[in-house]
């Protein structure tokens, strides 16, 4: 700023002087600009004050308190400010005692301002503590006035204890669930109204995890006993209030009476895990027991498995309606639920007619098949339903093993084919696991299981066993013998597998096979000799109950050009005793080829039907053979008990004009005597073995 004669405004540079003296001393929120103008205005004040006669000391202190008002209260404002002002206002006043008196009032100004600006702030400060106080109480008062209203109207029960457990306040819900008054429960201990089996746990779970575990909140669900004596079942929340200090202050219990939803709960796992026909556990309980008797299992300890199923049930569903097998089941189930009593052994219906008896902690095998023997006789007596008198049988699959070496899927396996076991053996009766028997069940198995892709891979072949005439020992035919080279089990012979195949069916497809493959192998021999033998092929029983045997027959003929009576089809007497129709045999003998009876002599035939049969020769049994004797005088008849049986049959055979074919020769006192008792024919090792059929072909040769 410039002066009247252009030269810079000395007041302007004492104000920005003033400005720097002062300008850290404060938090002041105006610009420099601002500041320099109030400073400069302040400054003329000032010096219009020293220059008055007298000083005007009113205007100087009406500048300390607009410097106050300008917010410069900080320690130093007006130290700073008298040590600058001084200087030059005495410099312009020109007197010493007018500058003082100017500075002094100046200074009397700010302090005034200052103490009435401190006073107001303070004054300030107090009401507004007054109005907060005021507020926080009125919030106070508002706030519990909600809790109690929570606390007393809530539905759910409420309890504040301290952390020895004593009850400090209960709201109306807790006492109304505990049958209880407000003070008869403050100060009470919580423990003393748990239900008394279930202290220690409420101990256990809820303080000590709070106190001493770090836990902020438990759940849990307990027994509580009300004031007249009944148990009900609490769901309780509990949570721990800290002190001031953060150390355990208090709890707070929030709970309900779950007493009927536990019964509701108890009432459903009870039917789920129970039978609702008998009552037993059922099979989603055995299967619990189960898996706990292995978890629990010691380590030498055992378990047994009694599965057991009702003979012959079915028939008495179906006879006598499902209403009567419906009420024998359940007076078998309390037959055997009273076979068990006692022994803390669990009995269980798995479905239908089959209940199991599951042995935890087992003594042994003995233990296991005394109880199947208990309940066999438990079920032996008769039962009366209605008017009705039934005799009830069982058969029993027992296992019992060390838990160690098995697991459940294993014993139940083990057990269910022991179940077959004692079926197969007749019923009535238990069986006991046998593991020889089952790799044997095994065994027989994997050779039906692996039969079909046999047949597919050509791993059946025929051996042939010659058929000779015992007047001249030449040969006139050849018995055909599967075989059957296997991947896995090598070389078998039809003992190892026939069996298996009549009992799964696949004695159809194998039987199959075998004719066509034999009618194709004795066509060839026409080529070889002009007198070619007769083919003889095995039909098993379920081959010649199978209606479509003719035509197979038929197109095996048409197709390989073997001529019918070239081809014997040998059956056991139980095949022809069987479901066999005559009319199949007869249309098979019309095409032309021969019917032979196999192992004659070891069934039951029926005379009257045999002679009904178109049947061209008997085959004798080799175990009449092999009794065969060398006369011990020419002279004499023979007298042996094999040799009059042979003797009878071929008289049988005669009388029914048939030819007889003996099995099993193997030496020369064997032919003689067949021939001498009339036979006509005879297969074994002295005419030959079973051999390829390439060898077939050298021998005819």
């Amino acid at each position: 700023m410039l002066g009247d004669a252009g030269t810079p405004d000395p007041t302007s540079a004492v104000a920005r002087r003033w400005a720097a003296a002062i300008g850290d001393t404060s938090y002041v929120t105006v610009g420099d600009a601002q500041l320099a103008q109030l400073l400069q205005d302040l400054v003329d004040r000032l010096r219009v004050a020293v220059r008055a006669d007298p000083p005007d000391t009113g205007t100087a202190e009406e500048a300390g308190a607009a410097l106050v008002g300008a917010h410069f209260t900080g320690v130093d404002a007006l130290q700073r400010s008298i040590v600058m002002l001084g200087a030059e206002l005495e410099r312009g006043a020109g007197t010493r005692t007018a500058t003082w008196t100017v500075i002094g009032a100046f200074a009397a100004g700010y302090t005034r301002a200052l103490r009435e600006k401190t006073l107001a702030e303070q004054e300030s400060i107090r009401r507004a503590d007054l109005i907060a106080r005021t507020r926080t109480e009125q919030a106070l008062r508002a706030s519990d006035a909600r809790f109690r209203a929570v606390f007393s109207g809530a539905a759910v029960a409420i309890g504040i204890g301290d952390v020895q457990g004593a009850l400090l306040d209960v709201n109306p819900a807790l006492s109304a669930m505990l049958g209880y008054s407000a003070d008869e429960l403050r100060g009470r201990s919580v423990l003393s109204l748990v239900h008394p089996d279930d202290v220690a746990d409420v101990a256990a779970e809820v303080y000590r995890a709070l106190t001493e575990g770090g836990r902020e909140h438990v759940r849990v669900e307990k027994r509580f006993v009300r004031r007249d004596g009944e148990s009900i079942w609490g769901l309780l929340t509990v949570s721990m209030v800290p002190g001031e200090e953060g150390e355990p202050g208090y709890v707070v219990a929030v709970g309900e009476d779950v007493t009927d939803l536990h019964r509701l709960q108890t009432t459903l796992r009870y039917q789920a895990m129970h039978d609702p026909l008998t009552g037993l556990p059922n099979r989603v309980m055995f299967s619990e027991r189960m898996d706990e008797a292995f978890d629990t299992a010691a380590e030498d300890g055992r378990l047994g498995i009694l599965f057991i199923d009702l003979d012959g049930f079915k028939v008495i569903n179906d006879t006598l309606g499902h209403d009567v097998g419906d009420r024998l089941l359940v007076a078998v189930a309390d037959r055997l639920d009273r076979g068990v009593s006692g022994s803390g052994h669990l009995v269980a219906r798995m479905g239908g007619d089959e209940f199991v008896v599951l042995v935890e902690r087992s003594a042994g095998e003995g233990e296991a098949t005394a109880l199947a023997e208990k309940l066999l006789a438990e079920l032996s007596a008769p039962c009366r339903i209605g008017e009705h008198v039934l005799t009830v049988s069982a058969s029993i699959g027992v296992v019992e093993r060390p838990v160690a070496d098995t697991d459940r899927a294993e014993l139940m396996r083990a057990a269910d084919i022991t179940l077959y076991w004692a079926k197969a053996d007749g019923r009535n009766r238990w069986a006991l696991f046998d593991a020889g028997r089952s790799e044997a069940d095994a065994l027989r198995y994997a050779v039906s299981a692996s039969m079909p892709a046999g047949l597919q891979r050509n791993e059946f072949y025929l051996e042939y066993q010659p058929i000779n005439a015992l007047e001249d020992g030449a040969m006139r035919g050849l018995e055909a013998l599967v075989r059957w080279r296997h991947p896995h089990f090598g070389a078998m012979r039809p003992d190892d597998f026939i069996g298996i195949a009549e009992d799964t069916g696949l004695i159809v497809p194998l039987g199959r096979w075998v004719l066509e493959e034999a009618c194709r192998e004795a066509q060839s021999w026409a080529a070889i000799t002009d007198d070619p033998p007769f083919i003889s092929v095995n039909v098993a029983a379920r081959q010649a109950a199978d209606p479509a045997l003719v035509d197979e027959v038929r197109a095996v003929l048409q197709q390989t050009g073997l001529p019918p009576e070239r081809l014997q089809l040998e059956l056991t007497e139980s095949a022809l005793m069987g479901p066999a129709p005559i009319e199949t045999l007869h249309a098979l003998a019309d095409l032309g080829c021969r019917i032979a009876i196999d192992d004659f002599g070891t069934g039951y035939s029926n005379l009257a039907y045999l002679r009904s049969l178109p049947v061209q020769s008997l085959k004798l049994a080799s175990l009449f053979v092999a009794g065969l004797q060398p006369l011990p005088d020419p002279g004499l008849d023979c007298d042996d008990v094999d040799a009059q049986i042979v003797a009878t049959l071929v008289s049988l055979a005669r009388t029914l004009r048939l030819t007889v074919t003996a099995e099993g020769v193997e030496t020369g006192t064997q032919v003689e005597r067949l021939r001498e008792l009339g036979c006509h024919l005879g297969q074994g090792y002295l005419f030959g073995s079973p051999i390829p059929a390439e060898d077939v072909r050298k021998l005819l040769s």
